[in-house]
């Protein structure tokens, strides 16, 4: 009898260390490709609930209206790895959006000058921001929040309230034109997640950023630059916030002073989703990507179905407090 015990006791712990290694395989798969495996079950999902859904044309429809949130969410990405957040970049939109346009008038100025001109004013306005919150060492939500004020005054300023129409055919081209049968804004969208990517993860600056975030004070310790690194980042969602702009400018075919109004909610919200922790030093830009996928799959599929957008909005807040709690979990536990 002493013996069967026995027996059975060992393969009992043989039998429990396969089981904690059984869960950790599981944890780790869940923890690095969960978004992904969420975003297939919701095309799949769609898919069945709504012919027209899996088809070529609306899901280069998905990409393409989701190009502009996912270019401002991967700027926002950087910044929020570095511990901050960025309120400013739908008023962001909306400046550019204006003053790009009143430089896009037909036999005005070549091609060339409204779009330099976007990108200096997104990038000196993600400049200030980055300026004041590491010169100043004032919270990144109240200066954000300000410039948010600012650059949706000055939008309407510049504008009179109005939009501003009448783009020129080349400049409308960046919205509305295809290169081989692909929307230009995809392949600007790809063309930035690709440079991003590169900088995050190949580059010195990429590394700085994760270890700003991580810990800021062990990376001034380590003799980074932490000031002249937290403006790089923040001019840099400045930058991408700019040819969101002038990306949605181009598509709309007007400057909208209303434009860009609570994108920089739906940026963030693809960033949480994607796995960027707000607590810092943690986030990617493959998994930002896949979240604003899973927000554009979601406010399609539901429009397809009819769903009233009060329902999304509901949805859409659900799903970001839950990212955030699973966040706050994965925090704890580690």
């Amino acid at each position: 009898m002493r013996s069967e015990v026995t027996v059975a006791e060992k393969q009992g712990q043989q039998t429990a260390p396969e089981r904690s290694r059984w869960k950790e395989t599981a944890y780790r798969i869940l923890s690095r490709y969960g978004m992904l495996l969420i975003l297939l079950a919701l095309i799949l999902v769609m898919s069945i609930l709504s012919p027209t859904f899996f088809t070529s044309g609306n899901l280069l429809n998905i990409i393409r209206q989701m190009s502009v949130v996912g270019i401002v969410a991967i700027g926002v990405t950087m910044v929020i790895i570095t511990s901050g957040i960025d309120l400013s970049s739908g008023s962001v939109i909306a400046l550019v959006s204006v003053i790009v346009a009143s430089f896009a008038q037909p036999d005005s100025f070549p091609l060339i000058v409204p779009i330099l001109i976007g990108l200096c004013v997104g990038l000196m306005t993600g400049v200030i921001n980055g300026t004041i919150i590491s010169k100043g060492k004032i919270a990144p939500f109240i200066v954000t929040l300000g410039m948010m004020t600012a650059a949706r005054g000055a939008a309407l300023l510049f504008s009179g309230g109005r939009p501003i129409g009448n783009l020129s055919e080349p400049f409308r081209f960046i919205g509305q034109g295809t290169v081989l049968g692909i929307p230009v804004p995809i392949l600007i969208f790809a063309l930035v997640g690709v440079v991003s990517y590169l900088l995050l993860n190949k580059t010195k600056f990429g590394k700085y950023v994760y270890a700003i975030g991580g810990n800021e004070q062990a990376a001034i310790i380590a003799g980074v630059n932490v000031e002249k690194y937290k403006i790089m980042v923040y001019g840099y969602a400045g930058l991408l916030s700019a040819i969101a702009g002038i990306i949605l400018t181009s598509r709309i075919a007007s400057g909208q002073p209303t434009a860009g109004n609570m994108y920089e909610l739906d940026a963030i919200a693809a960033a949480v989703i994607g796995g960027t922790s707000l607590s810092g030093g943690i986030g990617t830009i493959g998994g930002t990507i896949i979240g604003a996928l899973i927000i554009g799959v979601m406010n399609n599929g539901l429009d397809l179905l009819n769903v009233s957008s009060y329902w999304q909005q509901i949805l859409k807040g659900a799903i970001i407090v839950t990212a955030v709690f699973i966040d706050a979990r994965k925090n704890k536990k580690s």
